[in-house]
Protein backbone atom coordinates (compact mmCIF):
# COMPACT_ATOMS: atom_id res chain seq x y z
CA UNK A 1 0.00 0.00 0.00
CA UNK A 2 2.67 2.31 0.61
CA UNK A 3 4.52 1.53 -2.31
CA UNK A 4 1.05 2.31 -4.23
CA UNK A 5 0.51 5.65 -2.52
CA UNK A 6 3.76 6.85 -3.22
CA UNK A 7 3.71 6.66 -7.04
CA UNK A 8 0.14 7.43 -7.31
CA UNK A 9 1.14 10.72 -5.28
CA UNK A 10 4.45 11.65 -7.32
CA UNK A 11 2.24 11.22 -10.32
CA UNK A 12 0.16 13.72 -9.51
CA UNK A 13 2.77 16.03 -7.75
CA UNK A 14 4.29 14.98 -11.89
CA UNK A 15 0.89 16.25 -13.21
CA UNK A 16 0.66 19.44 -11.18
CA UNK A 17 4.12 20.48 -11.94
CA UNK A 18 3.79 20.17 -15.66
CA UNK A 19 0.53 22.12 -15.50
CA UNK A 20 1.92 24.85 -13.64
CA UNK A 21 5.02 25.21 -16.33
CA UNK A 22 2.61 25.09 -19.01
CA UNK A 23 0.59 27.75 -17.55
CA UNK A 24 3.48 30.41 -17.32
CA UNK A 25 4.82 28.92 -20.68
CA UNK A 26 0.86 29.95 -22.17
CA UNK A 27 1.04 33.29 -20.06
CA UNK A 28 4.40 34.49 -20.92
CA UNK A 29 4.22 36.66 -24.30
CA UNK A 30 1.44 38.33 -22.53
CA UNK A 31 4.01 39.88 -19.53
CA UNK A 32 4.48 43.30 -19.71
CA UNK A 33 6.09 44.26 -16.27
CA UNK A 34 9.72 42.77 -15.77
CA UNK A 35 9.23 42.15 -12.42
CA UNK A 36 6.02 40.07 -13.29
CA UNK A 37 8.81 38.51 -16.12
CA UNK A 38 11.51 37.66 -13.44
CA UNK A 39 8.50 36.33 -10.71
CA UNK A 40 7.68 33.76 -13.38
CA UNK A 41 10.90 33.19 -13.80
CA UNK A 42 12.06 32.37 -10.19
CA UNK A 43 8.72 30.03 -9.97
CA UNK A 44 9.29 28.05 -13.68
CA UNK A 45 13.19 27.35 -12.11
CA UNK A 46 12.16 25.88 -8.78
CA UNK A 47 9.27 23.93 -10.37
CA UNK A 48 12.29 22.36 -13.05
CA UNK A 49 14.06 22.04 -9.83
CA UNK A 50 11.36 20.37 -7.94
CA UNK A 51 10.78 18.16 -10.97
CA UNK A 52 14.49 16.31 -11.66
CA UNK A 53 13.90 15.74 -8.14
CA UNK A 54 10.85 13.82 -8.48
CA UNK A 55 11.82 12.29 -11.76
CA UNK A 56 14.49 10.54 -9.71
CA UNK A 57 12.17 9.52 -7.25
CA UNK A 58 10.06 8.28 -9.88
CA UNK A 59 12.78 6.35 -11.68
CA UNK A 60 13.35 4.74 -8.54
CA UNK A 61 9.81 2.79 -9.07
CA UNK A 62 10.48 2.10 -12.97
CA UNK A 63 7.74 4.81 -13.04
CA UNK A 64 7.63 7.61 -16.09
CA UNK A 65 4.87 9.97 -14.53
CA UNK A 66 1.87 11.04 -15.40
CA UNK A 67 0.79 14.19 -18.28
CA UNK A 68 -1.87 16.18 -17.09
CA UNK A 69 -5.35 15.36 -17.92
CA UNK A 70 -5.82 16.41 -21.76
CA UNK A 71 -9.54 18.17 -20.64
CA UNK A 72 -8.46 20.13 -18.06
CA UNK A 73 -5.39 21.24 -20.07
CA UNK A 74 -7.49 22.64 -22.50
CA UNK A 75 -10.23 23.77 -20.45
CA UNK A 76 -6.88 25.78 -18.92
CA UNK A 77 -5.71 26.75 -22.19
CA UNK A 78 -8.96 28.09 -23.71
CA UNK A 79 -9.63 30.21 -20.57
CA UNK A 80 -6.14 32.10 -21.05
CA UNK A 81 -6.62 32.63 -24.47
CA UNK A 82 -10.35 33.78 -24.08
CA UNK A 83 -9.58 36.26 -20.46
CA UNK A 84 -6.06 37.48 -22.91
CA UNK A 85 -7.85 38.20 -25.75
CA UNK A 86 -10.67 40.30 -24.03
CA UNK A 87 -8.01 42.24 -21.74
CA UNK A 88 -3.89 41.59 -22.73
CA UNK A 89 -2.41 42.90 -19.49
CA UNK A 90 0.11 42.02 -16.68
CA UNK A 91 -3.51 42.11 -14.00
CA UNK A 92 -4.96 39.21 -16.37
CA UNK A 93 -1.62 37.30 -16.49
CA UNK A 94 -1.89 37.34 -12.55
CA UNK A 95 -5.73 36.46 -12.12
CA UNK A 96 -4.97 33.34 -14.45
CA UNK A 97 -1.98 32.62 -12.54
CA UNK A 98 -3.72 32.65 -9.08
CA UNK A 99 -6.51 30.47 -9.96
CA UNK A 100 -4.05 27.85 -11.31
CA UNK A 101 -2.71 28.27 -8.40
CA UNK A 102 -5.63 28.09 -6.18
CA UNK A 103 -6.57 25.21 -8.43
CA UNK A 104 -3.08 23.50 -7.69
CA UNK A 105 -2.90 23.87 -4.02
CA UNK A 106 -6.47 22.23 -3.65
CA UNK A 107 -5.85 19.27 -6.12
CA UNK A 108 -2.40 18.85 -3.94
CA UNK A 109 -3.82 18.81 -0.33
CA UNK A 110 -6.65 16.48 -1.64
CA UNK A 111 -4.43 13.76 -3.26
CA UNK A 112 -1.79 14.17 -0.24
CA UNK A 113 -4.96 13.68 2.19
CA UNK A 114 -6.06 10.45 -0.29
CA UNK A 115 -2.73 8.97 -0.56
CA UNK A 116 -1.97 9.12 3.00
CA UNK A 117 0.11 5.63 2.68
CA UNK A 118 2.70 7.51 0.61
CA UNK A 119 6.38 7.69 2.05
CA UNK A 120 7.36 10.74 3.66
CA UNK A 121 9.98 11.76 0.86
CA UNK A 122 7.01 11.88 -1.31
CA UNK A 123 4.78 13.48 0.73
CA UNK A 124 7.67 16.25 1.43
CA UNK A 125 8.14 16.66 -2.28
CA UNK A 126 4.18 16.89 -2.57
CA UNK A 127 4.46 19.59 0.25
CA UNK A 128 7.27 21.85 -0.94
CA UNK A 129 5.06 21.91 -4.54
CA UNK A 130 2.18 23.39 -2.40
CA UNK A 131 4.64 26.02 -0.51
CA UNK A 132 5.74 27.29 -4.57
CA UNK A 133 2.09 27.35 -5.20
CA UNK A 134 0.98 29.20 -2.62
CA UNK A 135 4.29 31.74 -2.40
CA UNK A 136 3.56 32.14 -6.44
CA UNK A 137 -0.05 32.90 -5.69
CA UNK A 138 1.12 35.61 -2.96
CA UNK A 139 3.42 37.14 -5.03
CA UNK A 140 0.69 37.57 -7.92
CA UNK A 141 -1.32 39.74 -5.43
CA UNK A 142 0.87 43.29 -6.45
CA UNK A 143 -0.07 42.54 -9.77
CA UNK A 144 -4.02 42.05 -9.40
Amino acid sequence: MVEQDTIKLLRECDAGIKMGVTSIHDVYEHINSQKLRDILNASKDQHDKLDKELQELLGSYNDEGKNPNPIAKGMSWMKTTVKLGMDDSDKTVADLMTDGCDMGIKSLNRYLNQYEAADEKSKNICKRLIKLEEELRAQMQEFL
